[in-house]
């Protein structure tokens, strides 16, 4: 089967980045699923994965881990889904990934496709909708108040795929004030029109910004990127006894600063449960399902900006290109080989 893989880290403008592959067909065993891949998107874990070594003896790994497809064949232990259901999931990244025309996935992570979008819609949304959604109500639990700005929330990096349906989520979960940051005009179009009372510019001083809204300090802070610059103006802006979660991976963090306002910390995974095989892992699945819902309801909308094309490694190329500029709007994906 057809697929694209990386052979050598390093930079996506070198001629042997990604590469196109023959495979072979994977046959499901266990509580696995294979699906037939018709739609990926395409994240920041694929272009960091891309950039490390391969593990062991390995001499090639397909990447991707959004999809959405329709099941070809069931494990025996696999109880949710039968060939001919329609899914969307984000893959596990200890296992090769969805950049493939076939995929085995364990089917306690995987949701049904919402009926009311086209494949490539729907794969704009697994990982960032079950990154979004972990956060918000796992980690920082907005849905608990904090003791000062329980109601208000900031969200860094409004305008990405996890701040997209962030904004969604609160939006339709919560009855929160949302404050996101977007920098260029059409990326703050797009965050109000996602549903954020209000827009900062994250390449200014972000405490002075919330101030001047003069709507108080928010209790919570959701950052997407770029951590490690705003983190001192984070800690300035944050209420005491505020919670402050983070998804990216800055060099350094120093935890010392948040101790005199009593901020806790939560740092974001949504790998975590697959990776461990967790007790919960089937919370997944449920999450998904709930988004399926919530976008069939018409109170969730697919953050997809463009399909770039089919499923190849010239195609994949210019995405990863896209991603690692830090210029993308929304979620990037590919339909069909």
């Amino acid at each position: 089967m057809k697929a694209v893989a990386f052979r050598t880290p390093g930079p996506i403008d070198a001629s042997d980045s990604l590469v196109d592959v023959e495979i072979e067909k994977p046959v499901p065993t266990g509580r696995d699923i294979l699906v037939k891949i018709n739609a990926v998107s395409v994240n920041p874990v694929d272009t960091k994965v891309r950039q490390r070594p391969l593990n062991g003896d390995a001499d090639q790994w397909v990447l991707g881990y959004d999809a959405a497809g329709v099941v070809e064949a069931v494990g025996p232990d696999a109880a949710n889904y039968k060939p001919g259901d329609a899914v969307f999931y984000a893959g596990s990244i200890a296992r090769p990934g969805t950049n493939s025309e076939f995929h085995l996935v364990d089917e306690r992570i995987v949701g049904r496709k919402p009926a009311s979008l086209t494949d490539a819609e729907a794969a704009g949304l697994p990982l960032t909708a079950i990154t979004a959604w972990e956060m918000l109500f796992d980690r920082l639990k907005v849905r608990d108040a904090t003791p000062e700005g329980g109601d208000t929330i900031l969200v860094i990096g409004g305008a990405g795929g996890v701040g997209s349906i962030t904004i969604q989520l609160l939006r339709a979960l919560t009855d929160m004030t949302i404050i996101a940051t977007a920098s260029r005009p059409e990326t703050q179009d797009w965050v109000k029109d996602l549903g954020a009372h209000h827009v900062i510019d994250h390449r200014q001083p972000l405490a002075a910004q919330v101030s001047d809204l003069g709507i108080g300090a928010p209790g919570f802070v959701f950052s997407t990127t770029m951590t490690d610059r705003h983190y001192s103006d984070i800690v300035e802006l944050i209420a005491p006894q505020g919670r402050f979660g983070l998804i990216d991976d800055p060099s350094g963090l120093d935890a010392m600063p948040l101790k005199l306002k009593a901020i806790s910390l939560h740092w974001e995974m949504m790998f975590t449960r697959s990776l461990f095989e967790t007790a919960d892992m089937d919370a997944q699945r449920a999450l998904l399902n709930e988004i399926a819902d919530l976008v069939d309801a018409g109170s969730l909308r697919t953050t997809v900006t463009d399909v770039a094309g089919k499923i190849d490694a010239a195609t994949l190329k210019k995405v990863h290109a896209v991603i690692e500029s830090g210029s993308a709007k929304g979620k990037i994906v590919l339909e069909g080989f």
